[in-house]
């Protein structure tokens, strides 16, 4: 196979939704969110899909994919075990990937875009560097509630830094953070990271190593944008930030869910993506 590996991170409880997030029907069709991820993955040249999954809702996942994805998919399942963050998540699909391959890592609650896939298609196929695909602020926030976002800083098209903003709402005067920092005024353009990250193979010890390292007493999890700046600034692992036009569409909350459907079938008609996830109707 000539193409990279799309891991999608699913092993989440997704407390704050209250359901499984990664099928909550978005789509036109009542597709789920992964449907649509592994859509837009497939036809920017993905040639396969790993799903990360937990032992308690996995089978639900695992049901609905062989029941709606068309088998010419090549789709591979990884139990993660003990819920260590999503270091520990990646890693546990590590017998999955090709060793000698990049990979793309994406949540499974968020819908990126074919515009997103597509350019990080390209630039694992183009470049031996990783990356991060970043988002304008404006682009990936959905319904009123505040969310968190990691607003990315950026020299020369490369990762410099990422600072995590809590709170943030579109208000009538623009986006807001109401987390203490400043400024608690942020510009609608900013880039920010939606965790749709393009990763090269030597990052796998790495990756070994932020786990064997983290002492698991003092926090619980092991997470990607952490690892991403101790590699950065230990190691001089350059990240390329690639912009996209696309909108990120997420279900963080039960109350997104309207108009994340609404959003999905505006690109829709837009003719930003095809009526349905798959050629074929469920």
């Amino acid at each position: 196979m000539s193409g990279a590996t799309l891991l999608i991170l699913a092993a989440g409880r997704a407390r704050r939704y209250g359901g499984l997030k990664q099928l909550a029907p978005i789509g036109w069709h009542r597709e789920g969110v992964i449907d649509l991820l592994a859509s837009d993955a497939m036809t920017a040249g993905f040639d396969t899909i790993v799903l990360v999954v937990n032992r308690e809702t996995g089978p639900s996942i695992m049901a609905h994919v062989a029941e709606r994805w068309p088998s010419h998919i090549h789709v591979e399942f990884a139990y993660q075990e003990s819920l260590r963050g999503t270091v520990d998540a990646v890693l546990s699909a590590r017998h999955l990937v090709d060793p000698a391959k990049p990979f793309a890592i994406s949540n499974a609650d968020d819908l990126y875009g074919p515009d997103a896939f597509a350019k990080m298609a390209a630039h694992l196929s183009q470049t031996s560097r990783s990356c991060l695909i970043a988002y304008e602020l404006e682009n990936s926030l959905v319904g009123d509630l505040p969310v968190s976002r990691g607003v990315c800083e950026v020299h020369d098209g490369r990762l410099v830094n990422v600072t995590e903003r809590r709170n943030v709402t579109m208000t009538p005067s623009g986006c807001v953070a109401d987390d203490g920092l400043e400024p608690a005024q942020l510009d609608q353009r900013s880039l920010v990271s939606m965790n749709l990250w393009g990763f090269q193979s030597d990052l796998w010890p790495a990756l070994q190593q932020a786990v064997d390292d983290h002492d698991f007493e003092e926090s619980a999890e092991v997470l990607l944008p952490t690892f991403v700046a101790t590699v950065m600034h230990r190691d001089g692992v350059i990240f390329d930030v690639v912009p996209t036009s696309s909108r990120c569409i997420g279900v963080t909350h039960a109350d997104d869910l309207p108009l994340a459907q609404f959003l999905v079938r505006e690109e829709i008609k837009q003719g930003l993506r095809p009526e349905r996830a798959f050629t074929s109707p469920f």
